[in-house]
């Protein structure tokens, strides 16, 4: 190899280290200071709770615990997505297929978050005699819940989420939407939403906890499983849908184990 060529190559080769070694250390300061958050929350109230017991009303004690244990929360869904997301870049994620009716998958992922957000009212509206269709039911729930989540989430409080199920009969797919009347999302950082530790910069969405990795997730796992996922966004809210090809009548025998 010539000498010029070999240097060109060393220079291009550094400059991809140098771009991993950046990617990896972005990674660390993006995790660090999602874990310190809550753990800083934690520790203050807990220390509180230990050195002003006493002097405190049941009131003031019942609500530190309420934060310590939302907290808690924060981080053990943190973790959760950190390890999804590892499994996914690994290539160890592993797909298990069934054949499904999705109806009783999407209600529980509904009453699920329901739970969290008492003042919200959520309106599902599924359409009968839908396909079934050969997906992973843990990877869809969780593809539900971040996205009704995310909805409950990013609205304000008694706003309602909408959740409808319909069939695409040209194509015999069937759609999921998850609808909120929320802030909406520009049109130019539409594209940005599903990328990794991505979050909107918005005075509105700076007060609310995220750790950018929901929606990077939900259009991974959709995609990993043969679906789409798109948005539609304004000012009135945003609107997300996931479509999955019906099965076919021989995708019983063809249950598949995906790694």
């Amino acid at each position: 190899m010539p000498k010029w060529l070999y240097n060109k190559w060393d220079m291009v080769n550094q400059e991809n280290i140098n771009e991993l070694e950046q990617a990896q250390l972005d990674f660390i300061a993006t995790v660090s200071h999602e874990l310190r958050t809550p753990l800083t929350s934690i520790r203050g109230f807990a220390d509180t709770l230990l050195s002003s017991y006493d002097r405190l009303t049941p009131e003031q004690r019942q609500k530190f615990l309420g934060i310590i244990k939302d907290q808690s929360n924060r981080l053990i869904h943190l973790v959760e997505n950190l390890l999804t997301v590892s499994k996914m870049q690994s290539d160890k994620e592993l797909i298990i297929y069934k054949t499904v009716d999705i109806i009783p998958f999407v209600d529980s992922s509904v009453q699920m978050v329901k739970n969290q957000y008492k003042s919200h009212k959520y309106i599902c509206n599924y359409a009968k005699n839908l396909p079934k269709i050969l997906i992973d039911t843990d990877k869809f729930q969780q593809i539900m819940i971040n996205l009704i989540d995310n909805a409950s989430k990013y609205s304000d409080e008694n706003s309602t989420v909408y959740i409808n199920v319909n069939q695409n009969f040209e194509n015999n797919t069937v759609l999921i939407s998850v609808k909120d009347e929320g802030i909406g999302i520009k049109e130019e950082d539409i594209n940005k939403i599903f990328n990794k530790f991505s979050r909107v910069d918005s005075p509105l969405i700076r007060k609310i906890q995220g750790n950018g990795l929901g929606l990077y997730i939900t259009k991974t796992l959709t995609e990993k499983m043969g679906g789409k996922i798109s948005v539609t966004s304004s000012n009135k809210g945003s609107e997300f849908i996931v479509e999955f090809k019906g099965a076919s009548p021989d995708d019983d025998a063809k249950k598949k184990i995906k790694e």
